[in-house]
């Protein structure tokens, strides 16, 4: 009985080190994410919030945060989204790359987006923004059949997504290796 304890805690302990033990299961409305502990969940900062998290910065960046959305069918089309959080972005020196596949939520479209980031700045009906250089948002537009859309969108620092984008992608059940180029 007791090497059968050691060797279950050596496991434990070995999954936890490894990762697979740090996460949670988060139901929003008609998905389930799968967040790993270093997301903190915040409170929604407004209505249209359906879930917020927050990320520990890289050092010497600033605080990444992952929102998550739904309109319930509303909230634009695939392409009126994308192209928003491409303009979101400065023309000079923008990088762009738009892939789909399927996941355990639904068909999604990801979008990676880096460059100078037009952060939005006080309530969105205001729309200021302000400058943020070396920035990356990750978005995803998940179609959940009746519910309709979910979007997640993830933005920070450059530093600080890329130690996300698969923790990200795990979230929702995305897998890179089945992604295809978007075509609209």
């Amino acid at each position: 009985m007791f090497r059968k304890t050691i060797s279950m805690l050596t496991c434990l302990t070995a999954l936890a080190v490894a990762g697979v033990l740090s996460a949670e299961d988060v139901k929003i409305k008609a998905i389930t994410l799968d967040v790993p502990k270093s997301w903190e969940q915040q409170p929604a900062s407004n209505r249209l919030r359906l879930a917020e998290f927050k990320i520990k910065p890289a050092e010497g960046e600033t605080d990444a945060e992952i929102v998550v959305y739904s309109f319930g069918g509303g909230g634009g089309g695939v392409a009126a989204n994308i192209s928003r959080w491409v303009k979101q972005f400065e023309a000079e020196g923008r990088e762009v790359n738009v892939t789909e596949g399927k996941s355990k939520a639904g068909e999604y479209v990801l979008v990676d987006v880096s460059g100078t980031y037009n952060k939005p700045v006080g309530p969105p009906i205001r729309q200021q923004t302000e400058k943020t250089p070396n920035s990356r948002m990750l978005a995803a537009i998940i179609n959940v059949g009746e519910e309709g859309n979910y979007f997640l969108k993830l933005t920070g620092g450059k530093k600080t997504i890329e130690s996300e984008v698969e923790s990200f992608r795990k979230s929702f059940g995305a897998d890179k290796s089945s992604e295809k180029p978007f075509e609209q």
